[in-house]
């Protein structure tokens, strides 16, 4: 994985935490991808991709955090970022799917996202309202 060279402590942390919970319960199949999140007030939050036999009952890493963020009230977000296992065994960011950009938009527009940047290889800084310009941004 191709960090940025400026990546701060804080971005490494939810990346590290990201990878131990992806490493604790990876699940072909059922727990593909796990995410970290940063609130503003400095709380970590975490979610696991929890896919189940009807596909579209299946909820993304990124939607578990902001979940977990929400539940325990707050959601300030600053910074969120999803990692997989691609190729197998090899830990590696993912940009957030279209229904994720889609939720992190409505919760946390001004938030930083790390994505990968297919052209390079490289793990990189967005904000969620650059992933989805012309989304009408409705906060909750």
């Amino acid at each position: 994985m191709k960090l940025p060279p400026d990546i701060s402590a804080a971005e490494q942390e939810l990346l590290t935490r990201a990878g131990q919970l992806l490493a604790a319960r990876h699940l072909a199949g059922r727990h593909e991808v796990a995410a970290a999140l940063r609130t503003r007030a400095g709380a970590i939050h975490v979610g696991l991709h929890c896919d189940g036999s009807a596909r579209r009952s299946g909820i993304c890493a990124e939607g578990m955090a902001i979940g977990a963020a929400a539940a325990a009230g707050d959601l300030d977000v600053e910074t969120i970022v999803a990692v997989h296992y691609k190729p197998a065994e090899t830990l590696r960011v993912i940009s957030p799917c279209g229904v994720c950009r889609e939720l992190l938009a409505d919760y946390c527009p001004d938030a930083t996202v790390l994505v990968y940047a297919d052209d390079t290889g490289a793990v990189e800084r967005a904000t969620v309202r650059g992933l989805l310009p012309a989304k009408t941004i409705r906060r909750w």
